[in-house]
């Protein structure tokens, strides 16, 4: 494999950006092929296998692309599809899931609430993590539905938005919770919402960062890390409308981007 290959990313639509802009922090020689599936977000109420149809469907586009690797930044599509994928496909796959091993070191009152989509709160996978971890703290699952709709409108600071939020958060506060998980790729664009509403004594965890360490282990281990020093492009693909989504990632990107329509055979 040419280490000079892309590596390919994919989420339901914008949440991933928030790993993507990670792995750009700390990858920034590597090239990243970003799609935004956003034509069929949000994922967290779909079933199973249409999330793993999805998925499929994506990773055969990415690895037309040439990825050296691939990277699953929606916490919903790992839940459904990490293990299939990786039997089925031979490129090395880097996924994402909720942070409760770092919120479990975090809590100082043994209380750690988890913000997540429907379809995660009920996957056999999350449900495996929780029982890691639930004999040390205790763990309130709250499903968020309406917060991915939100952000892949570009909404991030509205009435509405922060009306969702106070919903979803007021009861991990009451139950004494100092610690929540951002249990998808698309809830950290809205942390300084979330920061205002759960207080400064609350600590808000994600995984991106993580996510980057590991697939730089990852392709360290395989010899696939660029090393040529010039930084890597940047491209992004969308199933939706790609006008929309040129506004929206380029502002949650933080600068004007160019975004491409997936070819039809992908939609």
């Amino acid at each position: 494999m040419d280490t000079s290959a892309p590596i390919g990313v994919f989420d339901s639509g914008m949440g991933g950006l928030t790993v993507l802009q990670a792995l750009r922090q700390a990858l920034p020689q590597e090239r990243l092929l970003y799609v935004a599936d956003s034509s069929h977000a949000p994922y967290g109420d779909k079933s199973l296998e249409y999330i793993q149809q999805r998925a499929l469907t994506l990773t055969h586009f990415l690895l037309e692309q040439g990825v050296k690797a691939l990277v699953i930044a929606s916490n919903t599509t790992t839940a459904a599809s990490v293990d299939f994928l990786r039997s089925t496909f031979p490129v090395p796959i880097v996924a994402v899931e909720p942070a409760l091993k770092l919120a479990v070191a975090s809590t100082r009152t043994g209380v750690v609430g988890a913000l997540v989509t429907v379809a995660t709160s009920q996957s056999t996978r999350f449900t495996t993590l929780l029982e890691r971890f639930r004999q040390d703290v205790k763990v309130i699952i709250q499903p968020a539905p309406g917060l991915v709709e939100q952000i892949e409108m570009g909404e991030l600071t509205g009435s509405a938005t922060r009306a969702l939020i106070e919903r979803y958060v007021t009861p991990l506060l009451a139950a004494g919770a100092d610690t929540i998980v951002l249990g998808s790729t698309h809830y950290p664009h809205l942390r300084p919402l979330i920061a205002e509403v759960a207080g400064p004594e609350v600590v808000l965890i994600d995984t991106g960062e993580a996510v980057a360490r590991q697939l730089h282990r990852v392709l360290e281990a395989r010899e696939l890390l660029n090393e040529d020093p010039t930084p890597g492009d940047v491209q992004f693909w969308t199933s939706g409308d790609t006008q929309l989504a040129q506004q929206v990632i380029s502002l949650l990107w933080g600068t004007p981007v160019g975004v491409q329509q997936l070819p039809e055979a992908f939609i």
